[in-house]
């Protein structure tokens, strides 16, 4: 689910992109592709004047001007505005520092996001050159894009430093034994002359003066937070003895002895405990021992291994403390992270680095919904003679055709020691036809769990566009099935529309028992298929070696504290809300209900009721103010109260129609194992397969509230009859219905 790989090419897609975008071919095609792919209509949209009218507009649901409430705090679990208090989430987009450097085209970018329910951005970029030296030209730009988001409402969050971005030269004094083709993983970690380049780089980015202004992004509170690393860990593949320059690899071995001796008196001593366990770098006339592989680790868990695990866990998290002490001290104000990194196993080092992260003030993590892309620069871009499965997250399809259920997805969220959670980077990848699935399963699930952000990945144009060219990135996000579709779900998320679940699941995790690898029973992003789902306790105590079934995440809430002493864990009775005969799971609230053999999610809350995924074989739907039912096999219906009442007597709803999307001129055939080969990429613009329905609002006034079909931009386009049934139009995705 979470792909290393997909983000390893960032920075040379978006160079790519950038020429792309001079060649577009997009004006030639906006027509003649629409009339040559019945059942489709092309989604193109016109330039956005941003003027008033338009029923999607979320502007008014952001502050001001970001800031206006204060700096971002931390408060009883969720994020809060530190002047008043008042809790909030964030629905965010990822950027890179090296997008539009034209003024004129980061206004338009902001106020777009705003317009469609954005309230932060992640800025997920360095600020340093490849000698280490300082970056001034992209810190100046970063103040810009912080101050364009601003005024929009929208909050900044950095993260300056993945080790993908990095390639020491020989000669490096600050990095010792590089070769100019290593990435330097795990190295901030433990190497002390590297953590005060870093440092140096924090500074420069926080205490620059802004050009016009004098203002420094470390006095700004529309700064929400600081990403300490992106993506690494001690307990991820990329840290093993092999990857680490002997240089390097010396530093963190003489530290794990220091550490030994402090143990167990002496490196003698530690060995005798281990039973005289080896590795080929173990020096200890030299003070220094060396790491056995993770598999090793977790598989094999001997005395040594527990030391070492015990040992890797205290030095992360103490440079985590140490560079959370440094931000407080240069005068940050907002909240910091630590990481968001997966591990090599989720059950035993899972819980381990999530630890590590509790030196900061809330806990972040990635995950993406791949569809097994394979073939030509498939970590970075969707080419032809690439393969790739179709796969619903509705229906907990794995990754790869006909193989069992897999009930892992990256909506599923934990809250760890009374923290607010993030996910900063998630998506459904492109060419998953069922891609369209993500924004209401991000914005109802997020919701249900009281997750606090949801950050999806990335964006890199305020246009409407496939990317026509060389390639196209897998993760657009400023396309219909995903940008298009964040006015419902972002209204959703952020004002709680679906209301958070009953805490079902508390685990008291004790710290010694962690780093002894003795791992916890609900680890975040485990393969979990059908298979182990047998013999899973749905309730009471939780045995030696017991898992906690994860469809508890589609239940209710769960958290997990890390203690000094442990205690008993929480497990309420299950029962009531899974059901694995007839593969269907509700919420404690009664708001959710996922019928995962059919691949439908119902959503009837008070003021946001809908469905989503096989509507065809759902049927007819009554939901308490709503009928609906429609023929499409992939479809995503769903309606939205705009004045706070709940449907039943609000006076503006928005109701959003979406089916499923593909870039035009889209070509696959078949291929092997149930998966499909892309033979044209395609081209702008987008294509929408043409929608068809039927809703019907309940009320007694229904007959009398007027509907108004909105195009493309949310603006008045014709009338639509009345509430009391509305028949869906083939291409239009939004209607406003007020009296």
């Amino acid at each position: 689910m979470i792909t290393h790989r997909a983000r390893t090419h960032w920075r040379q897609l978006i160079t790519i992109v950038a020429l792309a975008a001079i060649f577009s071919p997009s004006a030639l095609y906006a027509t003649s592709d629409a009339a040559a792919s019945p059942g489709w209509f092309a989604f193109n949209p016109a330039a956005d004047p941003f003027k008033p009218g338009s029923g999607i507009d979320l502007r008014s649901l952001n502050e001001t001007f970001a800031g206006e409430g204060g700096y971002i705090a931390v408060r009883d679990g969720q994020f809060v505005h530190g002047n008043t208090a008042k809790p909030l989430r964030f629905w965010g987009v990822n950027i890179s520092p090296d997008e539009f450097q034209d003024p004129k085209s980061l206004q338009l970018c902001a106020r777009l996001l705003a317009k469609h329910g954005v309230n932060l951005v992640r800025i997920h970029g360095g600020y340093f050159k490849e000698d280490g030296s300082v970056d001034s030209e992209r810190i100046g730009h970063a103040i810009d894009i912080v101050h364009a988001m601003k005024a929009q409402g929208i909050y900044s969050h950095f993260s300056t430093y993945f080790p993908l971005w990095l390639t020491p030269k020989p000669g490096t004094p600050w990095l010792e034994g590089y070769d100019g083709k290593t990435k330097p993983f795990a190295a901030l970690f433990f190497n002390p002359i590297f953590q005060s380049k870093y440092y140096s780089w924090w500074k420069a980015l926080l205490t620059t003066p802004d050009k016009t202004t004098g203002v420094r992004l470390i006095d700004e509170p529309a700064v929400f937070g600081l990403e300490i690393i992106n993506e690494d860990s001690y307990f991820f593949w990329t840290f093993k003895s092999d990857a680490v320059p002997d240089p390097q690899l010396r530093i963190l071995e003489t530290q794990f002895a220091n550490w030994l001796r402090h143990k167990y008196g002496s490196l003698n001593s530690a060995l005798a405990a281990w039973g005289g366990q080896t590795t080929p770098r173990d020096d200890p006339s030299d003070g220094r021992m060396s790491f056995r592989p993770l598999w090793n680790m977790f598989n094999q868990r001997t005395r040594r291994d527990r030391d070492t695990a015990a040992f890797l866990t205290e030095n992360q998290r103490s440079f985590y403390e140490r560079t959370c002490r440094f931000l407080r001290d240069l005068g940050f104000k907002g909240v910091i992270t630590a990481s968001n990194w997966a591990t090599a196993s989720p059950q035993y080092f899972g819980p381990l680095e999530k630890y590590t992260y509790t030196a900061g003030d809330f806990l972040d993590r990635h995950g993406y919904f791949d569809c097994d892309d394979k073939g030509p620069n498939d970590g970075w871009a969707i080419m032809n003679d690439q393969t790739y499965c179709d796969r619903s997250a509705l229906r907990f399809e794995a990754s790869q055709p006909a193989k069992p259920k897999d009930f892992v997805n990256p909506v599923m969220d934990i809250h760890y020691d009374g923290r607010p959670s993030m996910i900063s980077e998630t998506t459904f990848n492109r060419p998953n036809r069922y891609r369209s699935e993500a924004p209401l399963y991000y914005a109802c699930y997020g919701s249900l769990q009281d997750s606090n952000c949801i950050i999806h990945f990335a964006l890199d144009t305020e246009k409407w566009s496939v990317k026509p060219g060389y390639f196209m990135q897998p993760w657009t996000l400023v396309s219909p099935a995903m940008m298009g579709q964040f006015p419902a779900a972002a209204i959703i998320y952020r004002q709680s529309l679906v209301e958070p679940g009953e805490q079902l699941v508390k685990l008291n995790l004790k710290v010694r028992d962690l780093e002894e690898l003795q791992g916890t029973p609900m680890p975040q992003d485990a393969s979990f298929d059908e298979l182990r789902a047998k013999g899973i306790p749905h309730g009471g105590a939780i045995g030696p070696g017991g898992v906690i079934d994860p469809l508890v995440h589609y239940a209710g809430r769960t958290e997990v504290d890390f203690t000094a002493s442990g205690g008993p864990a929480l497990l309420k009775d299950l029962r009531p809300f899974i059901d694995r005969q007839h593969q269907i799971v509700a919420s404690t609230n009664g708001q959710l209900r996922l019928d995962y053999g059919k691949g439908v999610l119902t959503v009837d809350a008070p003021a946001a009721q809908g469905i989503s995924g096989n509507l065809k074989d759902a049927g007819l739907v009554e939901l308490r103010d709503l009928s609906i039912s429609s023929e499409m096999p992939l479809g995503h219906i769903t309606a939205v109260s705009l004045d706070g009442r709940p449907l039943a007597t609000s006076r503006r709803i928005l109701l959003q129609v979406m089916s499923e999307e593909q870039p035009a001129g889209w070509q696959t055939q078949p291929a092997p194992d149930g998966k499909r080969r892309i033979t044209n990429i395609g081209h702008d613009p987008w294509m929408v397969k043409e929608l068809s329905g039927t809703v019907k609002f309940k009320r007694p006034d229904a007959t009398r509230l007027v509907v108004t079909a909105l195009d493309f931009n949310g603006y008045p386009q014709k009338p639509a009859g009345n509430a009391g049934q509305i028949i869906l139009l083939p291409a239009t995705i939004y209607y406003f219905v007020s009296p």
